[in-house]
């Protein structure tokens, strides 16, 4: 298993670092813009972008590939 994670940049990172990463790298009004979601646009907390992201996958997927290309490129 390890063998496998060793080349994943998300191993070890939470959704909870990385939103929080992404808001204060970017504000959350260009981060509404870079991933149109209404928990980053209407009224956006870490809370509630946290319980949106962990039901919806195609979301979270566009938020970890935004994480990856912004710290890890």
């Amino acid at each position: 298993m390890a063998e496998i994670q060793k080349n994943n940049p998300l191993h070890g990172i939470t959704l909870e670092k990385i939103v929080t990463d992404l808001q204060v790298h970017y504000g959350w009004a260009t981060l509404g813009s870079l991933i149109r979601i209404d928990c980053f646009n209407n009224n956006p907390t870490i809370k509630s972008s946290l319980n949106f992201l962990r039901r919806t996958p195609w979301a979270r997927k566009k938020v970890e590939d935004l994480y990856v290309t912004t710290f890890h490129n």
